[in-house]
């Protein structure tokens, strides 16, 4: 009976896992095929006659090294520049005692309440004061602070030993160097979590890089894509953007296959009880 509820858990992965596989494999597929023939051969599960000139026409029609450029250098310092600072933040209001300490930190909390898109118009408005309109500045600087990396941050600090932190004391070093040496590297797996969490809400934000950019140069994958689709065509070529949907997917696995090891590690974490 044991052996058939084991062989019943994993069969009911698997069928999960397909269903979630799928799409992106069936996206893959047919960015090989010939727009004329997409919807052709649309009950097919695999198809033969691949031809890469998809991927030649997107490179042709459209900017898409720049798109790519603009979208892995706005993620990349968005996501370190968030981890920096949610880190820092997080162990002050874990670890030190200061005034109007867990008033600050409600007020973090109910950041989180509050839906992105109400602050769409201050933060234009406070862009084009600052005249950061269509830079990298008005891209990266709204997205390098966030209330759930804090409130992940801290979390984690608060369960750390605090007898580590004493033995460092007493080893002679000072507050940074007990941060940098003894609690950061402790907290690799749930900064590995919070390093995927940003890299892919940024990399895959369309509103604000929309709002803020008006140049081509400036624009990022996702909002190229989107006016790429939309652009003064008679018919839609699904194969053209089927290709650049599989491009923008590409780093978002690269991210997290780097972190998989601490992303697990860190769910493991929760999951054990001393």
């Amino acid at each position: 009976m044991k052996k058939f509820r084991i062989l019943l858990g994993y069969i009911t992965l698997i069928l999960i896992a397909t269903s979630m596989l799928y799409p992106f494999f069936a996206m893959l597929n047919l960015s090989f095929v010939d727009n004329n023939n997409i919807f052709l051969e649309s009950g097919k599960i695999i198809h033969t006659n691949l031809t890469i000139q998809n991927y030649k026409n997107v490179f042709n029609d459209i900017p898409l090294c720049r798109y790519f450029f603009n979208s892995l250098v706005v993620a990349t310092i968005t996501t370190i520049g968030q981890v920096l600072f949610a880190s820092l933040a997080g162990y002050a209001f874990a670890r030190l005692n200061f005034k109007f300490r867990n008033g600050l930190f409600l007020i973090i909390l109910i950041t989180m309440l509050i839906p992105p898109q109400v602050n769409i118009i201050p933060l234009f408005f406070i862009m084009r004061e600052l005249h950061l309109i269509d830079t990298y500045q008005a891209l990266i600087l709204p997205a390098l602070f966030g209330g759930f990396g804090i409130f992940l941050m801290r979390q984690y600090f608060l369960g750390l030993p605090k007898d580590l932190e004493e033995s460092a004391k007493i080893d002679g070093c000072n507050l940074f160097q007990t941060f940098f040496k003894i609690a950061l590297p402790l907290a690799l797996p749930t900064i590995a979590t919070l390093a995927i969490f940003t890299f892919v809400t940024n990399w895959n934000s369309f509103m604000w890089p929309l709002i803020v950019t008006n140049s081509e140069s400036m624009r990022t994958l996702p909002v190229g894509l989107a006016i790429f689709k939309g652009s003064f065509r008679e018919i839609t070529l699904w194969g053209d953007l089927l290709a650049c949907s599989v491009i923008c997917t590409l780093p978002v696995i690269g991210v997290f296959l780097i972190g998989k090891k601490y992303f697990i590690s860190d769910i493991l974490q929760g999951g054990v009880k001393e």
